[in-house]
Formats: C-alpha cells, structure tokens, sequence
C-alpha cells in the first residue's frame, strides 16, 4: 500500500521513510527551544562598498538601505541540539536593504550567500526557508594574540580570508546599532524540466523578534579586512560565478568589526514570505 503524507508533519526528500528530521522537527515531532543552544561565536565586520555594484545583487522589490556597505560574518555553530550536541561553521555575506512590497516594509540585511560546512543545515535551510546557502570547506579561525584569520575553500582551493586585527573586549551595549527588522532572502527553487521557469519563486523575512539569542561576550577590533580570489571554473566548477561576483566588488575601509559570543536562537520557524 502507498503511503500518505500527514499534514501534522513536515517533510523534505526523501519522503518514502516518514516526516524529515531537522531544526523545526526532531524525533516524534519534537520541537527544539533554542533557549540554550546553540552557542556560537560570530566574527562581523562592515565595509564600504560601491552602491551601484550592490544594487546589481539585489532581486526586484529591494534596494541598497542608507550608505553601501557590505557585512562580512564567520560564525561557529557550538552545541546545536537539534545536530545532537555537534559544531558547524557559516561564512556569509550581506547588504543592507529595504523591501517594499505591496504589504511589508522591511528594512533588513539581505543575504547575498551563506556557506556552510555541513550539508544537514544547508538543505534544511535552502528547501524549507529559502536561504541562499552552498557548501565550502570553514576550518576554523586562527587566533594568534589579537588577530583572527578565518578562511573558506573548495576542494583545497582557499577562495576568501576574512582577516581581524586590535581585539579589545568591550560591554555588549557598545555594539553599533541596527535598524535591521531582520534578514531577508529570495527563496527560489527551479521547475523541473523547464529552462528559466520556476517552481518557488518569492523573497522571505527571517523575523529578529522570534529568536532567544542572549549575547554574553562582546569584543571589537581595531580594523578587518576581506579578500575575494579571482578563480577559474576548474578551481572552482559550482561557485566561480559567486566567488569571482564578490571579487569584483570595490570593498573601500572597515566601518565597524567585533566578535560576538551569545547563547540562544530560533529554529526560525516564523520564517515567512514578504508580500
């Protein structure tokens, strides 16, 4: 007997051995609190950046918010309940923007990309919440004194450092203010079969509001700087286009870079599309 779908549950491929396991849905349709996991340390940094360039990255409905800049964050992922206590490490790459949309109003950060290297949340945040997220290899970061070196590769090919340098610990209130209401994203999944038509097509709000993130440590540093290597498509067969985009970039002087320590999230559940 074929079997059924029950709408209580969510489910991605494959399907056949019941409801799929992942951050919003463990065993038995657990769910995850987030209140005390995970524990992660993101290393930021703000550049200038030409808003003609960053413009050209946007998707219909966005533009650039305020002065072009370009946020750069590598974050260690300690202690995920819903991976079973495991680590992964992020690498992504955002613009602040504004969406006007027939509804929603929503001044934000767009993820541009998101690398990650592990592939369980890769396709459980492409697929179920439309992030922009691609495998590479994230080793994780140097530390010598007060310097920081984080690095991203594929197949051994090193295509970005994301270097911070002056670290001084600092009170979490120091931190610079955002405006953001979120992140925003352009979920996109292709029809099969069909060049150039899509299945799911439709930007998205990941919400700062739903999540239980407490920062415990804060530091800033004194300047960061990012470097983009100019690749070939044999170094390079699936993200030349992405890698070679960023390197083009005209990245002008550090605003602001920090490293921060919190405890705490959301399994992003209220992710929702903006109208």
């Amino acid at each position: 007997m074929a079997y059924a779908f029950d709408p209580k549950h969510h489910y991605r491929m494959p399907t056949h051995f019941g409801p799929s396991l992942g951050p919003r849905q463990g065993l038995d349709g657990r769910r995850f609190s987030c209140k005390t996991n995970p524990l992660i340390k993101t290393f930021e940094a703000t550049f200038e950046a030409e808003a003609s360039q960053l413009e050209d990255l946007l998707p219909t409905g966005f533009k650039v918010f305020g002065e072009a800049r370009l946020t750069i964050q590598f974050g260690i992922m300690m202690e995920v309940e819903w991976l079973a206590g495991r680590t992964y490490n992020v690498f992504g790459v955002s613009v602040p923007a504004h969406f006007e949309g027939k509804q929603d109003n929503i001044i934000g950060d767009f993820l541009l990309v998101l690398w990650e290297n592990k592939a369980d949340p890769i396709i459980t945040g492409r697929e179920d919440l439309g992030f922009s997220k691609v495998y590479c290899e994230l080793p994780e970061p140097i530390v010598m004194d007060d310097r920081v070196e984080c690095r991203a590769s594929w197949d051994g090919h090193e295509f970005s450092t994301f270097s911070l340098r002056g670290k001084s610990s600092i009170d979490p209130e120091e931190l610079p203010d955002s405006p953001s209401q979120g992140d925003m994203h352009l979920k996109y999944i292709p029809r099969t079969w069909t060049q150039g038509e899509a299945d799911v097509h439709y930007p998205v709000l990941t919400a700062e509001e739903t999540s239980h993130e407490v920062i415990e440590e804060a530091y800033k540093f004194e300047d960061a700087s990012i470097k983009f290597k100019q690749s070939t498509w044999e170094q390079l067969p699936t993200l030349v286009h992405v890698v070679n985009g960023l390197a083009d970039l005209k990245i002008g002087n550090c605003l602001s870079a920090n490293l921060i320590v919190s405890r705490g999230g959301s399994d992003l559940s209220g992710q929702r599309p903006l109208v």
